[in-house]
């Protein structure tokens, strides 16, 4: 799925691709305090892992997790996982962006890209996503992306470890 890039560079599309073997070195580079602020600090080489081995196991309509490109450069990235959330079978979303990179509609677009490959995969599905309440940015995707506030909660993530939570709610037409 390709998007034009609408940031401040004309020259590069943003665009999306299955993850792979490959993607380990990115999941390595986005494994620091500062990528990880809202979501419980950094992660042990173990538990990368066993995170890489997961987003490589995709299963349309369960689980599918991508690499975002900024031309050709791996620099984030976006996917969704079947969840069970307030009695309900339901598709939690999240993505991530190398810092470098933030700030220029790049993970608008990629996320909405990958919304478009979910409501292919699973139509009239229920969609959430659980920014950090301080991630602004995050919550600003979530916005602009058609989604409604239902109000804050706490989440488990990384297992272990609560977090305050808006919680962000999309239903797709069936």
């Amino acid at each position: 799925m390709n998007a034009p890039h609408s940031g401040k560079s004309a020259s590069f599309e943003i665009s999306v691709r299955p993850w792979s073997e490959n993607d380990l070195t990115l999941l390595k580079k986005m494994n620091t305090a500062e990528m990880w602020a809202h979501l419980g600090g950094p992660e042990s080489e173990e538990a990368l892992s066993s995170r890489h081995q997961r987003y490589m196991k995709a299963v349309p309509g369960k689980v599918r997790m991508f690499t975002i490109l900024f031309g050709d450069e791996a620099v984030g990235n976006v996917g969704y996982w079947a969840q069970h959330w307030r009695d309900q079978d339901v598709f939690e979303v999240g993505w991530g962006v190398l810092p470098e990179f933030q700030g220029h509609g790049i993970a608008m677009t990629a996320t909405s890209a990958m919304l478009d490959i979910l409501r292919d995969d699973v139509p009239g599905a229920i969609v959430y996503a659980f920014p950090g309440v301080s991630n602004f940015p995050s919550n600003a995707i979530c916005r602009k992306l058609g989604f409604t506030l239902a109000g804050e909660t706490e989440v488990e993530f990384p297992k272990g470890s609560w977090m305050k939570s808006n919680e962000w709610r999309l239903e797709f037409p069936g």
